[in-house]
């Protein structure tokens, strides 16, 4: 029970570590015109991957300033995220696993 439990918690970190990099690369693509926002689906991606990834990004947002108009703060993110992740996860989750196992 306790390793399917770390297998979802990790799961899901990987998942938002997907919608931070696929929410970038559609801010991108809208800022230089490629895609519309008017469009139905385009506009519905974009409202669930900001609902999903702004709670993560705000507090880096905050913290790190924009380097020439370039928002680095999903990098840093993803660099915690995953540290947490592939360091943290197993620290958490080592009692439990032997608890449960």
């Amino acid at each position: 029970m306790g390793n399917f439990l770390y297998y979802i918690v990790s799961a899901l970190l990987d998942l938002l570590v997907w919608a931070i990099i696929i929410s970038a690369i559609l801010s991108w693509l809208v800022a230089f015109d490629v895609i519309n926002l008017r469009n139905r689906f385009v506009f519905s991606v974009s409202r669930f991957l900001d609902a999903v990834t702004r709670p993560v990004l705000a507090p880096f947002q905050k913290i790190i300033p924009t380097l020439g108009g370039v928002d680095i703060s999903p990098i840093i993110a993803i660099l915690v995220i995953q540290g947490a992740r592939i360091y943290l996860l197993p620290i958490i989750f080592r009692p439990i696993i032997a608890a449960l196992g």
